[in-house]
């Protein structure tokens, strides 16, 4: 083999080499961004579910509110009729025992 021959094939070598590595380089830096991409969309993730839980519990929250107050308001509505009708009972009340005590 010539002297021009063998410098070829080691040219040729080194130039497989450094494509070797350069590709070997690149492939490091792209499972880089990967690794990149891959941590900022489970962050993105993250802040997106935690916003959507904050959103429901502040729904929950204002259901539950509501229902306070309706079930507050129902509450105060049977005191009041059970008022009313203890009310009107109380004359009748009064008699009975004003009988009774006269009546001995």
């Amino acid at each position: 083999m010539s002297f021009e021959a063998i410098q070829q094939v080691t040219a040729a070598e080194q130039a497989v080499q450094q494509r070797r590595t350069e590709a070997a380089e690149q492939a490091k830096q792209l499972v880089a961004e990967a690794e990149r991409a891959g941590k900022q969309a489970v962050l993105d993730a993250r802040d997106r579910a935690e916003a959507k839980a904050k959103e429901l519990l502040s729904q929950a929250e204002a259901r539950a509110g509501e229902n306070s107050k309706r079930a507050m308001a129902e509450n105060a509505r049977q005191c009041a009729a059970l008022k009313q009708a203890a009310m009107s009972r109380l004359d009748k009340a009064a008699d009975l025992i004003i009988g009774k005590v006269g009546g001995d």
